[in-house]
């Protein structure tokens, strides 16, 4: 049989082809150290843990409405209002099978053939083929270390036109782990105002860690609230509630996108998990402390890992203001050679870094900037120390 045009052209993502190729070689025997995957490497807490389990306990176990259970909604609005400072109804509030797939519907919802969402670089790798599946155009715009890797108010007035359709974006940032300020999402915030057409997607999943002693990330409904009718906000557990296996996510926006989301989980997934909602409701309730004790141990982690980083003297690193990835710039060793092999690109050295020397990574040109790679450091401070020994010890036979 013959696969479709969109089956033909889709792209695996990046990240879960290199966790299964890392997977492969510990398979075989490797001492493996993975620093791919966006995935904290603590359990999730115990009042979700918990609430799963009773869930399965108490006979939670079946159908719920397509975008959520009220209750759920409910809490979800209250934390909403208690982080930003926004009402949303029930009816303004969406649960689904993990952010990305909140990300994913809302591009199914807002997308014709042809549309354009503007993305800036470097991205999540899986921003633009979500775009293309569907029949949207990736409009991306380059964004280097000269404008510190953040869309800036000149680029993003660039890069609208008669096409676009949405504006997604995510702060702070997979990958860099930077955060837009206040001011600079006001810019933004002023440029998109003039575009009524254009649809914000705010990628919120990271913007409860964040290490500045904020107890949440700046947001453009803090600086524009005006923009409140064409915003869709996107959150989940996964982060910071280490509930990745889960998969829960939510979207709160206007009815009318919300609505649609809706009726398409209803005919796609139908609805999500009842035990990971039961669970999700905990958390938001209950995993407060945690979720602070967990942005602690992300900056004693960072901390530590800058320290080994910057005693490889050919990476530059950005310190990262929130989430839990370093974006390394390894341009100072493209062009050298390793056994015979000329390092060209970001994708050669990842590759050769787990080869052989069985430390996964993500290239950046799989973000879309290249010359950089992606490590994430929510793994042990001793796992991150010995993970860039190895990387120290490839980076000096370069010649």
């Amino acid at each position: 049989m013959e696969l479709s045009k969109r089956a033909q052209n889709l792209k695996t993502s990046p990240t879960l082809f290199l966790v299964a190729k890392a997977k492969e070689l510990a398979a075989k025997g490797h001492d493996v150290i993975s620093l791919t995957v966006g995935e904290p490497d603590w359990p999730t807490f115990k009042a979700p843990s918990d609430a799963g389990i009773e869930a399965i306990q108490k006979g939670l176990t079946k159908y719920t409405p397509a975008n959520g259970t009220v209750e759920l909604r409910k809490a979800i609005s209250e934390k909403i209002k208690e982080e930003l400072g926004f009402d949303y109804g029930v009816k303004q509030i969406t649960v689904a099978s993990g952010a990305k797939y909140i990300i994913f519907a809302a591009l199914q919802m807002l997308c014709s053939p042809g549309d354009e969402v503007i993305i800036a670089t470097p991205y999540w790798v899986s921003y633009p083929t979500m775009v293309e599946l569907a029949d949207g155009v990736p409009h991306i715009v380059e964004c280097g270390e000269a404008e510190n890797f953040k869309i800036t108010p000149e680029l993003l007035e660039k890069a609208i036109n008669l096409k676009t359709k949405a504006f997604l974006f995510c702060s702070p940032s997979n990958p860099t782990g930077l955060q837009y300020t206040a001011d600079e999402l006001k810019a933004l915030g002023d440029v998109l105002r003039k575009h009524p057409q254009v649809a914000i997607i705010s990628d919120d999943i990271y913007n409860r860690l964040v290490f500045d002693g904020s107890k949440v990330a700046p947001h453009i409904l803090h600086v524009a609230p005006d923009l409140k009718d064409r915003t869709i906000l996107v959150n989940g557990g996964s982060k910071a509630y280490s509930m990745t296996g889960w998969r829960i996510g939510w979207a709160a926006g206007p009815e009318k996108i919300i609505t649609a989301m809706a009726d398409y989980q209803s005919q796609s997934t139908g609805s999500p998990s009842s035990i990971s909602q039961h669970a999700l409701l905990s958390a938001l309730k209950s995993s407060e402390a945690d979720v602070n004790d967990v942005v602690k141990k992300l900056i004693a982690r960072k901390k530590s890992g800058l320290k080994e980083l910057a005693t490889v003297e050919q990476f530059k690193v950005a310190e990262p203001q929130g989430a839990f990835y370093f974006w390394v710039d390894v341009r100072a060793v493209l062009g050298k050679s390793f056994n015979g092999k000329v390092i060209r690109t970001s994708k050669d050295f990842c590759d050769v870094l787990l080869d052989t020397f069985f430390v996964a990574t993500v290239p950046g040109i799989e973000c879309g900037t290249e010359g950089y790679m992606r490590l994430s450091f929510a793994v042990s401070e001793d796992t991150m120390k010995r993970a860039i020994a190895r990387m120290k010890e490839f980076v000096s036979q370069l010649v």
